[in-house]
């Protein structure tokens, strides 16, 4: 009979719901973390929203994990008595496009069962926001903001309560195949057995599936997604979290604004190439990640198709009033004054190697590796329902539960 753990790479809220969830099981869970702390890179630099699932395509993982997600992380926040705000979203037409494609999020929405969701003509709309402009808007009234971070340490907790083990400052540095039946996993303080690895690692959920054996694609570009936060005086000027409406093709969500938990207001991210795994600052550069980006085909396709987008973006992080002036078209009163240097965060965008930015969650199993190979926005929204579906495809034998 084994008795071997199953082991999780990464301690981000998606890592940490899996292991919860085993832990719950009576299945022994080992998480491994590089970082000290557990939430230290997308989950603990993210915008904090709960998405209620608006943009995504009715039918796909995104879109039904998105729904099962937030029912989960409600009811464990009301739980754990952590802060839930359903302050509400406006995604909000500019001009006659714009308005033409909020029908089809508006679509949307309502095949994927978000509740509430109503169409606001532009007097409506200034009704709800005196101080915003545009042609039309679309609401989702239980759109939410969060605290991530304070989700994953309870999540951490109730890993450690159950019994399982939290590993931080723990590099995975090698996987081993034993075998169906068995996994090991090399760090500095030694080596691991384990029937299963669940590998959540973020950023580095690429580089560290090849070391698992999954060769195959997607890859990750990192993107740098910088903020600028609105001083005090300028805070009560925004009452709901504000959205512009999604090129279709562009997969990031605009320059958006965006309340938080703790009372502060963001606006951003705008998505500039990074040049290290973790590169927060622009002076951060990674001499291997550039050297994979030089011979990456898959990013030379990217940049082809991209690259008038790319010019902006670059602008945008270089000036202050080129960040604004896209926030401006559904804010006009914004200025200079209103704002400070905010926080950042990196984005791990997968791409295919013809170039395609891969838009849904996917999810490779290689032996007794599961590999989390893309779980961008929504991710934490979804986290818990991500782990459910993991857990229910490990098939651990019936000894692994005590």
């Amino acid at each position: 009979m084994t008795t071997y753990p199953v082991g999780v790479a990464g301690a981000g809220i998606i890592g940490l719901a899996v292991a919860r969830l085993l832990a719950e099981s009576g299945t022994p869970v080992t998480v491994f973390e590089k970082e000290r702390a557990v939430g230290q890179h997308q989950t603990g630099r993210n915008s904090g929203v709960v998405h209620a699932g608006i943009y995504y395509t009715p039918g796909s993982a995104k879109a039904r994990m998105c729904r099962r997600g937030v029912e989960l992380l409600h009811a464990y926040c009301c739980e754990r008595g952590l802060p839930w705000n359903a302050l509400g979203k406006l995604v909000v037409a500019r001009n006659e496009l714009e308005t033409e494609r909020l029908r089809v999020l508006e679509s949307r929405a309502l095949a994927n069962g978000v509740p509430g969701v109503r169409w606001l003509g532009a007097a409506q709309f200034r009704e709800m926001e005196p101080e915003a402009a545009g042609q039309a808007a679309l609401f989702s009234p239980t759109t939410a903001i969060v605290d991530y971070s304070a989700i994953t340490r309870s999540l951490a907790g109730d890993v450690t309560l159950l019994g399982g083990q939290v590993l931080t400052g723990t590099t995975v540095a090698a996987v081993e195949h034993r075998g169906e039946g068995a996994v090991d996993v090399i760090t500095a303080n030694g080596r691991h057995r384990l029937s299963r690895l669940v590998v959540c690692a973020g950023l580095q959920s690429d580089l560290l599936a090849v070391a698992a054996g999954d060769r195959s694609a997607p890859e990750i570009i990192p993107f740098r997604g910088e903020y600028l936060r609105l001083r005090p005086h300028a805070r009560g000027r925004v009452r709901h979290l504000i959205y512009p409406v999604p090129d279709p093709a562009y997969p990031f969500l605009g320059v958006h604004v965006t309340p938080r938990i703790d009372g502060e207001v963001d606006l951003g991210p705008n998505a500039v190439l990074a040049l290290a795994r973790e590169g927060y600052r622009r002076r951060d550069v990674s001499w291997a990640q550039l050297t994979r980006l030089a011979r990456s085909p898959a990013f030379r396709r990217l940049a082809a198709g991209n690259w008038r987008a790319g010019v902006r973006e670059v602008r945008g992080s270089l000036s202050r009033r080129a960040f604004l002036a896209e926030a401006r078209s559904y804010l006009p009163w914004l200025a200079l004054s209103d704002v400070v240097p905010g926080p950042a965060g990196v984005r791990a965008q997968a791409v295919d190697p013809d170039g395609t930015l891969l838009d849904d969650f996917r999810i490779h199993q290689i032996g007794a590796v599961t590999a989390v190979r893309n779980a961008p926005s929504p991710g934490a929204t979804a986290s818990l329902a991500i782990a459910e579906h993991i857990v229910g495809t490990l098939s651990l034998p019936a000894d692994r539960r005590r």
